[in-house]
């Protein structure tokens, strides 16, 4: 009886929405096999596919909706994105369970409307909210899927997709003071999306990636099927660990491995401008932070401004560090392989990991860790961001030309990640990831505005030359670059298809030879090309399957 009369209020609720939609000029047109709305069709779709009713009224958003812009606007991190002109969704919905997401894989497909998938909105290029390939589509916002549930005696966490980074980790410390999760630095990170393009962190030293330590997973495929490990099978599983997201289905949740963390842990950030040597103490640090004890995990962040009383601007490279134990032992490490820095007593503070977490975010050591639960974001601009990895020290040559170039910039950021310890010990093919052995550090470059869109062009341009710049002293043949940092600018798909030809062009930047594997994976999982966006693995064209050339 409950049943049925959820199911008359969801039809009276698709008649009201009729009405407003009829008022309305569609932004994009395109032939339907039915007359039918989409918003509507969608609705009635979904609650005939659901095995759990679905309160429409508070979780389906039109743009005649007044909450609507805000729900858009919630998680997505990049501006860039959300100017006016930018595509919009015909409608978001944010399903409560597993159910609705697979009545909205099969409804999504049977009426071939195209889906984005979000669940933290920290995609780089957008691709979480916008579609530049499609129209229309809609949004699958998993921000209502985000329970924790930890398990101490087993190692063990289930996390659904649309919880935090920050969420996941506070938990965990509710429950131990000893255990952590070796991901994210940002802690509004959406831990659906993060560990699909690998989830680096402070910790990835001692222990790689967060997808490195995922031990299940459930996911919707393209049939509306609800899978784990045994179920999906070992290449899927491998694929979802690092091929990022979008191509292979809808993650759900991921089972993660707990990993040990000292009761004290130190943490430390020592500024560094020209005026005080930083050229020749970064060149330092590009030989030994591979090298260091695996305990220590220093990148540096480098940005141009007025550092103290000065008016000119100048660079500051700041070391930012985590170490995982005792001040005592830090100041030994640092003394024995890392002298140049001039690390004290002073400099470093001794906290819980919990606390080190926040810290290494940006937050104060005072910020009491409750507010990981707000799922804030302390960066939300316009930005255009590009990454590159390490294979040789640059040299201070090209430091300083690189500081010529930072200084002509108004908001530029660059941050330099160590790698070494465990990142070189697993192999390239053990999951999608494939930058490990050899690689020094990770760059990533960003340069961000407030003015919307009339300087981008310039901002653009600037980034665009600066990594042009760059490309003598990074990896090459190919010249890699870190899947969560998606940049368009390396390629993406067309309106009317994937090609795989074209999409090596990303792909193998992103996956090196695991590409290969991951066309192979799409084919038998989607051969479709249901799971798509702007730089989604693409499946084999039909006349390469019939050849059995499956790479």
């Amino acid at each position: 009886m409950a049943r049925l009369s959820t199911s008359v209020l969801s039809l009276l609720f698709v008649l009201l929405l009729s009405v407003s939609l009829a008022s309305s000029t569609p932004r994009y047109k395109k032939k339907r096999l039915t007359s039918i709305p989409i918003p509507d069709s969608f609705m009635q779709c979904v609650d005939a596919n659901s095995e759990s009713s679905v309160p429409f009224a508070s979780s389906f958003f039109t743009p005649n909706n007044a909450s609507f812009t805000t729900i858009l606007q919630s998680t997505a991190q990049n501006l860039r994105y959300l100017v006016p002109e930018a595509p919009k969704p015909q409608f978001i919905f944010t399903p409560l369970y597993e159910s609705h997401v697979q009545a909205a894989v099969i409804c999504s497909k049977q009426l071939g409307i195209p889906m984005r998938v979000r669940s933290g909105g920290h995609d780089y290029e957008g691709m979480s909210y916008v579609a530049e390939i499609e129209s229309p589509f809609v949004i699958v916002d998993l921000s209502k899927l985000r329970s924790v549930y930890v398990d101490i005696n087993d190692n063990s966490t289930w996390v659904e997709a649309g919880a935090t980074i920050g969420e996941l980790y506070y938990r965990i410390s509710q429950n131990s003071k000893t255990h952590g999760f070796p991901a994210g630095l940002c802690t509004s990170l959406g831990v659906g999306g993060h560990i699909t393009g690998g989830a680096y962190g402070s910790m990835m030293r001692k222990y790689g990636l967060g997808a490195d330590n995922v031990i299940d997973a459930r996911i919707v495929d393209v049939h509306g099927r609800v899978l784990d490990r045994a179920t999906m099978g070992e290449d899927l599983f491998w694929a979802i660990r690092g091929g990022g997201g979008g191509s292979f289905g809808v993650i759900l949740a991921w089972k993660v491995k707990l990993v040990p963390v000292p009761a004290t842990v130190t943490v430390f950030t020592v500024p560094k401008t020209l005026e005080q040597g930083a050229t020749k103490i970064l060149y330092k640090w590009q030989q030994v932070a591979p090298q260091l004890d695996e305990d220590l995990f220093i990148r540096v962040v480098i940005q141009a401004g007025r550092a103290g009383q000065k008016t000119q601007k100048t660079i500051t490279t700041s070391y930012n560090a985590l170490f995982l134990g005792e001040s005592q032992r830090l100041l030994q490490v640092m003394q024995q392989s890392f002298p140049e820095l001039n690390l004290t007593k002073a400099d470093c503070t001794e906290t819980s990991w919990i606390k080190s977490v926040l810290y290494i975010a940006g937050y104060t050591l005072t910020t009491p860790p409750e507010v990981l639960l707000q799922r804030k974001s302390l960066f939300k601009n316009y930005f255009k961001a590009k990454s590159d990895f390490v294979r040789e020290p640059i040299p201070e040559t090209a430091l300083e030309g690189l500081w010529e170039r930072l200084l002509e910039e108004d908001s530029p950021l660059m941050i330099w990640n160590p790698y070494g310890g465990m990142m070189s010990k697993i192999p390239e093919s053990e999951i999608p990831f494939p930058h490990r052995q050899g690689t020094l550090f990770k760059i990533q470059y960003l340069t961000s505005w407030q003015d919307g869109e009339k300087n981008m062009t310039k901002h653009m341009d600037w980034i665009r030359n600066l990594y042009n710049y760059m490309a003598p002293y990074v990896s090459m043949f190919p010249r890699t670059a870190y899947v969560n940092y998606r940049d368009l600018d390396l390629g993406m798909n067309k309106r009317n298809g994937t090609s795989f030809i074209e999409a090596s062009s990303w792909g193998v930047k992103y996956f090196k030879d695991n590409f290969n594997r991951l066309v192979k994976i799409k084919t038998k999982v989607d051969p479709d090309n249901f799971f798509r966006h702007e730089q989604s693995i693409p499946p084999l064209p039909l006349n390469k399957r019939r050849e059995g050339q499956f790479v």
